[in-house]
């Protein structure tokens, strides 16, 4: 939404290394650009054109979409005051962290054969830059600053914003922008919608942390926020940092034959991330809060776009705020990236809610992506529909499942009702209809279709050899990938191809066919999702990995945020359990800060923690403040730094601690998607006990 979950890249707690300090992008922190793109010209000298069967496929999808409907660009520039002077946002570390300019390629009108002609609406549309009026002297927004919108509510005396964007420079630039437009005025209140990083990040760039403690700023939250802000992706944290670029293909160049857009917005800013904790939480499922004159009640929605998340009606205006309930396209069910799947039905249930306690007299919805409607019947319409999508997803996917269409079927026989079809709030541009309904199926039946063959699946590696062999040797495989791509079937030459490059990662003409095939199926796809994922691919078969490392934009706020509990269970994921064999010791681990205390056991090559316990007779007790763990966990300092200021205590023998250390295993986000293409040099290490890159897969994706 979760960058996605953010995006850019990581939240991965990994032991893995690098202090949590500013973002870095690719290329040494700029963006990745194509100076070509105005042109078509292809990023890539091993790059294809669009083929005759894409082409082709394009001109009937076009023929069928109610382009004629053009109220989407009418409501999309309603309100406009005015743009900034600038296209580029500088971090405050010097790079660049947020570049409209590298999209304005999108404006010449031009049709591009390369980009799904559906999508390329999407693109234009999400090219809205600039300060807007939403209700007039009432709500304001700021877009084209980041993945996300930054709402302003003018109250009494100040601003309340809502969604503070992913970075403090954005959300700063936002503010110091409508500021100098429509007078200053100071931030009395923050309102987090939800818990994925582009609605939060930005928080320190709009208010003092100082002024939240003393609470003269209220920065609102849902029940469970802070929880839900660190927890959702901690654990697999480094694996969906990697996932993450090809989900948003971050370090692809942005072109025609790139990256085009996020379809919930261009990009993810990569700047400084930030988190103040709310100091105001909304635990009703309806919540009336009047702040400096505006009195809002707060829609508690959890279990749906994210595991905690909240609607925001203004009763005397009218005026519907959505979060990310509902935006300009169908979201994910389930994210590439990989998390846990999400309710559709919970999810079309919040909307139908939404649409019966508010939806009956709203006359503006806007939210934290995409654009606002206006007028009650253009309003219900989309809610409806946005509800209809989701219902109709869970209800059709499990409707096939109880005939017995399996999750390795259902994609192919799952059909959008035709009505639905028509909408261009519901097309596939976030979420794919097709990945989504295999997640429907898997939240209820799990990946296991039934099938006895697959309770067991060889590995690739293991099976493409025997594939190989059988199909008589990599000439025949690579002729009939020829004749396959040839004829514009690309699915089917992806499905023999990539057997043949597991079986032979160093067969470049394997990779080389894989690589069209992926590339043409990525030109076809309406989703960003499917789009960058098959591009990326192409673009490591061709290139291996990319240089540099993706945007990171994580700090210390989040590591203060994650409990300890957390960073524990993390541990233990962490440590090689093959070299953990045969060790045995209890840890208690007190931190006298905030009054917590663990024991920590180590016996069958597993580490367990159990929290406000301690051993009778441990092996070792640590005793820390948690405030000078943070820097542990921010690869700032070791224990034995902190033992040596006086700042940790070990007593009893530390050999089990010793031992711990020595066989935790560093995570970086560059492992193989795909085999032959691990770059020379590799992501440097992080120090042992480290967490690194904590949000960024939190992206509302």
């Amino acid at each position: 939404m979760k960058f996605s979950g953010k995006l850019f890249a990581a939240l991965a707690i990994a032991f893995s290394g690098g202090a949590m300090s500013a973002a870095h992008a690719a290329a040494g922190g700029e963006v990745v650009t194509n100076p070509g793109a105005a042109s078509g010209k292809h990023f890539d000298p091993k790059g294809t054109l669009p083929s005759k069967f894409t082409i082709e496929l394009r001109k009937g999808i076009s023929a069928t979409l109610p382009f004629e409907d053009k109220r989407d660009f009418d409501e999309a520039k309603k309100g406009f005051i005015a743009e900034p002077p600038y296209k580029k946002i500088m971090a405050d570390a010097g790079h660049v962290a947020w570049d409209m300019a590298s999209y304005q390629w999108l404006l010449q009108g031009k049709d591009f054969q390369s980009i799904h002609p559906s999508l390329q609406r999407q693109a234009v549309l999400n090219m809205a830059y600039g300060l807007y009026e939403v209700l007039p002297g009432k709500i304001y927004q700021v877009r084209g600053y980041d993945l996300a919108n930054i709402s302003f509510i003018k109250g009494d005396t100040g601003w309340i914003i809502f969604d503070p964007l992913t970075a403090k420079e954005t959300a700063r630039a936002a503010l110091e922008f409508i500021n100098e437009k429509l007078g200053k005025r100071p931030v009395v209140g923050v309102v987090y919608s939800h818990s994925h990083v582009d609605h939060f990040g930005g928080v320190r760039g709009v208010v003092d942390e100082a002024d939240v403690a003393s609470g003269k700023v209220m920065v609102i939250a849902p029940e469970r926020f802070l929880q839900e802000a660190i927890a959702e992706n901690v654990f697999a944290g480094n694996a969906m940092s990697r996932r993450t670029q090809w989900q948003y293909a971050v370090l692809l160049q942005r072109g025609p034959f790139g990256h085009v857009d996020q379809a919930i917005g261009k990009n993810v800013a990569n700047g400084n991330t930030g988190l103040i904790p709310p100091n105001r939480i909304v635990t009703e499922d309806f919540e009336e809060i009047t702040l400096d004159g505006v009195k809002m009640v707060f829609q508690n929605a959890p279990d749906s776009e994210a595991p905690v998340q909240m609607n925001t009606y203004f009763p005397d205006w009218k005026a519907l705020w959505a979060a990310e309930i509902i935006t300009g396209t169908i979201h994910n069910i389930y994210t590439l990236r990989g998390a846990q799947v999400r309710n559709a039905l919970n999810w079309s249930k919040e909307i139908n809610e939404a649409l019966y306690k508010f939806g009956q007299e709203a006359e503006v919805m806007f939210a934290s992506h995409s654009w606002p409607r206006w007028g009650n019947d253009r309003i219900q319409e989309v809610m409806r529909a946005q509800r209809d999508a989701y219902a109709n997803l869970n209800n059709q996917s499990l409707h096939y499942a109880n005939r017995g269409v399996t999750i390795n079927e259902i994609h192919n026989v799952y059909e959008v009702p035709k009505s639905l079809q028509q909408q261009w709030a519901v097309r596939s541009y976030h979420g794919d209809v097709r990945n989504n309904t295999r997640g429907v199926i898997n939240r209820f039946l799990g990946h296991y279709d039934g099938n006895p063959t697959n309770l067991i699946p060889l590995s690739p590696k293991d099976s493409a050899p025997l594939y190989v062999e059988m199909m008589g040797g990599s000439p025949n495989i690579i002729a009939k990938g020829q004749e396959l791509i040839a004829q514009g079937k690309y699915l089917h030459a992806t499905e023999i191809l990539d057997k043949l490059v597991f079986a032979e990662p160093q067969n470049q003409d394997a990779r080389r066919l894989l690589a069209d095939a992926f590339e043409q199926l990525g030109y076809q796809a309406e989703s960003t999702s499917v789009r960058n994922s098959f591009l990326q691919g192409a673009f490591e078969l061709r290139n291996g990995l990319p240089g540099g490392l993706p945007p990171r934009s994580t700090g210390p706020d989040v590591v203060r945020a994650m409990s300890t509990e957390q960073w524990l269970d993390f541990v233990a994921i962490s440590m090689d359990p093959k070299r953990a064999d045969g060790m045995r010791f209890t840890i208690n681990l007190v931190t006298p800060d905030n009054g917590e205390q663990f024991v920590v056991e180590m016996s069958n090559a597993t580490l367990t923690t159990i929290k406000d316990f301690q051993a009778p007779k441990p092996d070792l007790t640590v005793k820390v403040d948690r405030a000078d763990l943070n820097q542990v966990m921010m690869g700032q300092a070791s224990f034995d730094d902190l033992i040596a200021a006086g700042k940790a205590k070990f007593c009893g023998d530390r050999a089990g601690f010793d031992q711990l250390r020595s066989i935790l295993v560093p995570f970086t986000p560059d492992f193989e998607i795909l085999p032959g293409t691990a770059r020379k040099q590799q992501v440097a290490a992080p120090k042992p006990f480290e967490v690194r890159d904590l949000v960024n897969p939190l992206i509302g994706d």
